[in-house]
Parts: C-alpha cells; sequence; structure tokens
C-alpha cells in the first residue's frame, strides 16, 4: 500500500491538500484537507449589510458575483426588501457572465490538462488535424503556427503555461491531433473569459468583486448603448461556446469513457437553484431548486435541516449547529488523519445527516429530473453521441461518475448561454418601454435572513443576522465546504474524499487518474 499525497493541488482557486492510500493500483481511502482559513463571518459581525456584500465577495476570486449576490439575498431577506423586476434581470445576466467566465475557466485553464497531452500535438500532423476538426464540428486556427510556437517552448526548455503536467501518462489517450486542436482552443478560451469578464465589468463596475447589485436592488442604469455592448460581448461568448467548447466536450469524451465507471462519490445532490423568473420564487428558478438522495427521484431541500459538523476541522465552535446558530472560532492544533484527528479549514455541512455533492452535476441532475426541456434536450442529445461511440445505450444515471460530473459543466455553459439572451432581450424591451425601476430602500433595521443561491461551483448560503442595521452573525457555507468536507462525527467521507475511493491509479508518482476526479469538483 502506498500513501500518496498531492500538496498543494495546483489549477485551483484556494489552498488545498489531498491525500490517498493506494493499493494494488485503486484508491482505498482519501482525506481533503483544506489549508485556508478565510474567517469572513469574524470579519463582518458589527459591519453593515451593505458591507458584506463587498467583502464576502472576497471569499473567491473566480465567484465573486455569486457571493455578492447571495450576501445580499440574505441582507434583503432580513431588512424586508423585495427588489424590483429590472434588478432581477440585471443580477441573472451578471450572474451568467459569470458562469459562463467561471466554466471556460474550469475546462480549458483548470482541467484540459489533465486530459490533453501537450507534448503529443508536437507530432499531429497539420493537414489531418483540420480534417478531425471538420469531422468534431468545432473551430479551427492557425493550428501550424500554433504547433510552431509550441516547439519553441520545448526546445528551448521552457514549456511556459504548460510546465509540469503528466505528458506521455499512460491515461492520456488522444491522438496528437486532438492535442493540437485542444491547446489552440486552451489559448482561444483566454480571450473568451476576458470577453464575459467585460460584460460583468459595463454592468458591475468592474470584476472580480464587482460593485453594483447591492442590498435593495442595483445600481447600475442601463442605456441602450451599454446594452449594444453587453449584447455583442454575449454573443461573442455564446457563439464559441457552442461552436468550440461543446464539439470539442463531445471530441474528447469518446477517448475517456472509462471515466464514466468511478468518480461518482456520495451520490446525493443538491442545489438551491439559481437565475430568478419574475415571481422571485425560489421554487421556480430558471435552474430549479431540488435535491438527489441515491437515484433520480427529485425532492425539495429544507434549509433547516442543513447542520456543520467540526469534529475534524480545526474550530473550537459549537458542534452539530445549524447555519442561523452557526460559530466560527478557529483553532488549529496540528494535521493528523487518525481516527480522532483535525485535518482541514473546511468544515463539515450535512443534509439531513448526509453528505451532498453540490455544483453543475447536481443542478443538471435535478434539472433533467425536475423536466426542464432545455437542459433534456442537451443531456439526452450528449447521451446519444456517448452511446453511439461506447456501443450501447447510457442513460442519466451515467453521469453520476468523474465523465458526467465534467460533461455536466460544460453543458451547463450552453444552457445558461441560452437564457443570456432572453434575459438581454428582456432588459432592452424594459429600457425602451421606460421602466426606471431599479432600487428600494429596506423596510425595517433588523432581521435574519438568508441567501441560497447557486456559484458556479455549487449550493451556497450566506446566512444573515441583522438588529439596528449592524450585522449580528454571520455564516457561510460554500460550494466547496460542501464538496471538500473532511469526515462528520460519524466518519462518514466528504463528496471529494468518497469519490477517489476506487478510482484507479496506474503510477503513485504521478497520481493523474486522482487528480482528475479533485478538479472535477473544481475546488
Amino acid at each position: 500500500m502506498a500513501r500518496v499525497a498531492i500538496d498543494p493541488v495546483t489549477r485551483i482557486e484556494g489552498h488545498l491538500r489531498v491525500e490517498v492510500e493506494v493499493e494494488n493500483g485503486v484508491v482505498t481511502d482519501a482525506w481533503a484537507s483544506g489549508g485556508l482559513y478565510r474567517g469572513m463571518e469574524t470579519v463582518l459581525v458589527g459591519r453593515q449589510p451593505t458591507d458584506a456584500f463587498y467583502i464576502s465577495q472576497r471569499i473567491c476570486g473566480v465567484c465573486p458575483i455569486s457571493h455578492g449576490h447571495a450576501s445580499t439575498m440574505g441582507s434583503e431577506a432580513a431588512l424586508g426588501i423585495k427588489i424590483p423586476n429590472n434588478a432581477r434581470i440585471i443580477r441573472n445576466i451578471i450572474e451568467g457572465a459569470e458562469t459562463l467566465h467561471s466554466h471556460i475557466l474550469w475546462f480549458y485553464t483548470l482541467t484540459a490538462l489533465d486530459y490533453v497531452d501537450v507534448v503529443s500535438a508536437l507530432s499531429a500532423n497539420i493537414a489531418d488535424t483540420y480534417a478531425l476538426a471538420a469531422a468534431a464540428g468545432t473551430s479551427t486556427a492557425d493550428f501550424g503556427a500554433i504547433q510552431k510556437r509550441l516547439k519553441g517552448f520545448v526546445e528551448g526548455g521552457q514549456l511556459s503555461i504548460f510546465t509540469n503536467g503528466y505528458w506521455g501518462h499512460s491515461a492520456m489517450k488522444l491522438p496528437a491531433e486532438l492535442n493540437l486542436i485542444a491547446v489552440a482552443h486552451y489559448l482561444e478560451a483566454l480571450e473568451m473569459q476576458a470577453e464575459a469578464a467585460q460584460i460583468i465589468a459595463v454592468m458591475g463596475g468592474k470584476f472580480p468583486h464587482f460593485m453594483t447589485s447591492l442590498p435593495g436592488g442595483t445600481v447600475w442604469i442601463p442605456t441602450e448603448d451599454k446594452l449594444a455592448e453587453v449584447l455583442f460581448r454575449y454573443k461573442n461568448v455564446a457563439d464559441w461556446i457552442n461552436n468550440t467548447m461543446i464539439p470539442d466536450t463531445l471530441a474528447i469524451a469518446p477517448f475517456y469513457l472509462d471515466a464514466a465507471g468511478y468518480g461518482g462519490g456520495v451520490k446525493n445532490y443538491l442545489s438551491w437553484g439559481v437565475f430568478d423568473d419574475k415571481s422571485m420564487d425560489p421554487k421556480k428558478r430558471v435552474l430549479q431548486r431540488g435535491m438527489l438522495t441515491g437515484g433520480l427521484t427529485p425532492s425539495d431541500p429544507d434549509p433547516l435541516k442543513v447542520k456543520e459538523y467540526i469534529d475534524h476541522s480545526w474550530y473550537k465552535s459549537g458542534n452539530n449547529l445549524a447555519p442561523t446558530a452557526g460559530e466560527t472560532v478557529a483553532d488549529f492544533t496540528k494535521y493528523s488523519t487518525e481516527k480522532d484527528g483535525k485535518y482541514s479549514w473546511v468544515k463539515a455541512p450535512r443534509y439531513d445527516e448526509k453528505p451532498m455533492e453540490v455544483g453543475p452535476l447536481a443542478r443538471m441532475l435535478v434539472a433533467y429530473v425536475g423536466g426542464n426541456a432545455g437542459v433534456k434536450g442537451l443531456v439526452d442529445s450528449t447521451l446519444a453521441t456517448l452511446s453511439k461511440a461506447a456501443g450501447a445505450t447510457l442513460g442519466p444515471a451515467v453521469l453520476m461518475s468523474l465523465l458526467g460530473r465534467v460533461a455536466a459543466r460544460n453543458l451547463e455553459a450552453a444552457y445558461v448561454a441560452g437564457e443570456m439572451g432572453k434575459w438581454i432581450n428582456e432588459l432592452v424591451a424594459a429600457v425602451k418601454g421606460g421602466d426606471s425601476s431599479y432600487f428600494v430602500e429596506p423596510a425595517k433595521d433588523s432581521g435574519t435572513g438568508a441567501g441560497l443561491w447557486e456559484a458556479p461551483r455549487g449550493a451556497l448560503g450566506h446566512w444573515v443576522s441583522v438588529k439596528g442595521g449592524k450585522i449580528d452573525r454571520y455564516q457561510v457555507i460554500t460550494p466547496s465546504t460542501w464538496d471538500m468536507s473532511p469526515r462528520d462525527a460519524k466518519g462518514v467521507r466528504g463528496p471529494l474524499e468518497e469519490a477517489l475511493v476506487g478510482s484507479p491509479v496506474a503510477d503513485v508518482t504521478k497520481p493523474l487518474e486522482a487528480l482528475r476526479i479533485v478538479h472535477s469538483f473544481d475546488p
């Protein structure tokens, strides 16, 4: 038996150590250790709710929009605010732009190098590369020039942004030509991320850490010129997702169909829902609220059943507490994965005592079984393509795997891109119609509330208590708190830890397969 530590895990937002035990080429146990204490809950006590909008965004540099919105929604619930419809639309567009930015960033910049052998692209035949791109229906580039640049990096001994990959690993299965296509699109993805970020900058003042979705609505007032710029950049990103990202996904997936057989983890899924419709009913969101426990039958989650455990986390707070009564009192001792040891700054949230996976896979499964026609169409067409490659019929249950987790995030990007066009058109119509309501003042200065929302990474909750206009208590459960959680009071592993168990590792000195599972959660 070998004990393998991936520390630090790179190509993520934050600080993470993953340790696995490998026996006969298979992971038999795993521990995920969050290495960063942020303490935002402590920082926010005594401040105004508006401050929480700005400060809580600093929890993450990739999904600050979601933190800002969840914080604002919690404050609005506490202060009796119902935002104008225009503010709802604007928030949806900004949230959608962040989702597209995050998913493009994740697939190409953070995850693709687990599957794409960059050095192999040097042996690609250029004519065959163009032919493969045409057959896959994906976009082309100057593949010859890109290969020449890459060759210069390698011959000079400097792979630049491609340094330290597991090139030549036996688990890398793409042909050289597909590797070259992916490298070309990796570079294009950097530009597409910038396009999505500029949508947020126009509407939010800047990105990351936008300025405009304060408690009460929005302080951004759209004009036809500003909306024209938003629409232009949106179309660029949406076209690229549909004509490059999705075809790339469908071209790469058939080479890794074995990933449908492991990495599923706890197979319990939670989504608070995201993108409000006009009713502002959290049960009627565009990507709906719901949960699955051990199957494909959905149910509605009760936020009151969420509790947090600290048995293996570096805190001396109360244990088994609901977020409304939560405490964040740091108490670092030592790193220990022994039975009673503590090994993470991440708490262990549970829903009705169950670990829950959150993220795009959870949202897409909940939407699929909940009858979302757009999601169902995307998932069914993808399953049909994969079934053809596998030579067998694959149903939605196959998504409960490493392969499904990767595919779900990219399919969600295509779905959100389609919905964003509708919201932009809706806002254009409101501006042309003279609707100028964007912001309302608080109805009171005290109360409690929760902003239950979705970041691109998954279910996000900000629980807020306000007294006399000042924050009295604040608790946050981020997506990575759910997914990277350590063991709970019963010794039950968190979703990432459980997903790692049973996965293959061909070379313990280069645990690529385990790293793929880690990255699939976008820690």
